[in-house]
């Protein structure tokens, strides 16, 4: 359904997997990929939301690279270049805004593991980011500490209740302090759920209860807060 595009990151060329609604156009979110790169269910994300009338663009923040194994997967989160993949995702921002087929002057994020924290952090880099949805994200980098002051987004948070309870305690932490700000934030957790409960590509812990649960309440808070 999608088609991969080019788009400019700071003078530089950056990739990403952009899906165009399928009702012509509709509100832009952008969709950020889980530590193992831009792979088939990322993809698969964004052909779902352009079924549903949204236009998605997920930047490719690993410029190619991806891979299925668990070790190799953490180095390629803990070895991503931040800065750069702050001005990919951002470049993906003004790439949507651009495009005729997203008719908002507002865009979602929609992230997941690793691409829930970046979310968070985009969030708060770029004003027209009205709403944030971190899949069972938080930020692994110590050098990413968000200004949630500076964020215009509201919040909507999906998170396992059987995942570490340190990167729970956080999200909660998070969603507190959101809330203490004065944004709109509301992190569920799922009952008896494990970490990546929404890929349906990993059998052997996707809960297609929980899964569309989450996609039910993805779907009606984008609607919600897109303009």
């Amino acid at each position: 359904m999608g088609h991969m595009v080019e788009f400019a990151s700071n003078g530089k060329d950056a990739i990403g997997y952009l899906a165009n609604s399928l009702s012509g156009s509709g509100p832009g979110v952008i969709v950020i990929q889980e530590w193992w790169g831009l792979v088939p269910h990322i993809k698969d994300v964004c052909d779902r939301l352009a079924a549903e009338g949204f236009t998605a663009l997920a930047p490719d923040l690993y410029h190619g690279a991806a891979t299925a194994e668990p070790d190799d997967a953490g180095k390629l989160m803990m070895n991503l270049d931040l800065p750069g993949a702050a001005l990919d995702m951002s470049g993906a921002v003004d790439f949507l805004l651009a495009d005729d087929a997203c008719d908002t002057e507002t865009v979602g994020a929609l992230g997941f593991c690793m691409g829930g924290g970046m979310v968070l952090w985009l969030s708060t880099i770029r004003p027209e980011v009205a709403a944030c949805v971190p899949f069972y994200g938080v930020i692994p980098w110590d050098a990413v500490q968000p200004d949630y002051t500076a964020s215009n987004a509201a919040y909507l948070g999906h998170y396992a209740e059987l995942d570490n309870p340190e990167n729970n305690e956080i999200a909660r932490q998070t969603e507190a302090r959101l809330n203490e700000l004065g944004k709109s934030a509301h992190f569920h957790f799922y009952p008896a759920t494990h970490h990546a409960f929404f890929n349906d590509e990993r059998p052997e812990i996707y809960d297609a209860a929980a899964a569309d649960l989450a996609w039910q309440r993805t779907l009606e808070f984008l609607r919600d807060e897109l303009r």
